[in-house]
């Protein structure tokens, strides 16, 4: 929310200044197409200068608000065709349950300790907690190198505490 609302605050503020700057140059240009002769034309084409700042608060507008939207709603949409029989999730209105059945555009989900059934659509479907918990435990066995090639370091452990055991166990023997 934070975000939006910051988009829309600088695409008002760049449009202030683009239409400011704009409403000058237009001015500066009829004083000086008034002061000229009449011989020469005035420099541009006006419709040019309002055009060009149009396109680019749109463009601007694009890439800052509409795209982001655009790619957060087909990963909802993703999430919500993902889901599979067992997997926790909760709504958009806060219930939380574990997918029982799933239709076409609805999912039947278990909840509560009375396994109390409700059917509910897919577009209500806000997270989905055991997709989460697979991409995490996924990420973290691939954050280690050694851990991904099926190397511990268990081996250096073990000596270290073996070598503090017979330390502490006979201190004579290492003199």
């Amino acid at each position: 929310m934070k975000r939006k609302t910051a988009y829309i605050l600088v695409t008002a503020i760049i449009t202030m200044m683009s239409a400011g700057a704009f409403a000058m140059n237009a001015f500066a240009e009829g004083e000086a197409a008034a002061s000229d002769s009449g011989n020469q034309q005035a420099a541009g084409n006006p419709v040019m200068t309002l055009v060009i700042p149009l396109v680019l608060m749109f463009v601007l507008l694009y890439f800052m608000a509409i795209r982001p939207q655009k790619k957060r709603d087909q990963e909802a949409k993703d999430m919500q065709n993902s889901l599979q029989v067992g997997d926790e999730i909760v709504t958009s209105g806060g219930i939380v349950g574990m997918v029982f059945r799933i239709g076409d555009d609805t999912v039947v989900i278990e909840t509560g300790g009375e396994r109390n059934k409700l059917r509910i659509k897919k577009w209500a479907v806000a997270e989905n907690v055991s997709a989460a918990e697979r991409a995490k435990e996924a990420q973290s066995k691939t954050k280690s190198p050694l851990a991904a090639a099926g190397i511990s370091d268990d081996g250096d452990k073990k000596k270290s505490k073996k070598s503090k055991r017979s330390e502490d166990a006979d201190p004579s023997e290492n003199e």
